[in-house]
């Protein structure tokens, strides 16, 4: 069995990432969205996580965003806080935004919050899959039914440069 804290050092150094984002989430929309990003991924120490730039001038000319990951050893879980230069993923007291969380199973990762769109409670889901091959894939999906049907609105197909 492997140690957890180790289920993302698959994503260890630079990507192409070619993008699929829907433009208008949780309202049937098939309006998809396509561009290029680059994206790098470093570790930080004593097995605590790891962070990634996200860069994607033909989409956002200066958007910056930015993943940051955090194991819980207690737990066995990770917390995946996103930021970018926006709104600097925090709240209006300052703090950071709540963390999708969750873990890898059978090769897949399911990491979920609650969360707000438009001012109505929803669930966001991230799913990774593909993670041993060098051309692992990223989706992001929400709910408005408490997770009785999900729509996925962005999707990522990494390329390892």
């Amino acid at each position: 069995m492997n140690d957890p804290k180790h289920d993302f050092d698959f994503f260890v150094g630079r990507w192409r990432i070619e993008n699929q984002r829907l433009r208008h989430r949780l309202q049937h929309s098939n309006d998809w969205e396509h561009f290029e990003a680059n994206q790098e991924m470093r570790l930080l120490p004593g097995g605590i996580g790891n962070y990634d730039d996200f860069l994607a001038p033909s989409w956002r000319p200066g958007f910056v965003g930015m993943s940051l990951r955090l194991f819980n050893p207690q737990t066995q879980l990770w917390s995946i806080y996103w930021l970018d230069n926006t709104n600097a993923g925090l709240d209006g007291a300052g703090s950071l935004m709540p963390p999708v969380v969750g873990k890898f199973e059978n090769g897949i990762g399911i990491f979920e919050c609650d969360d707000e769109l438009d001012g109505k409670p929803i669930l966001v889901r991230y799913k990774w899959f593909d993670t041993d091959t060098e051309t692992p894939r990223w989706e992001q999906a929400m709910s408005a039914d408490q997770g009785k049907t999900w729509e996925v609105n962005w999707r990522m197909q990494m390329f390892r440069q």
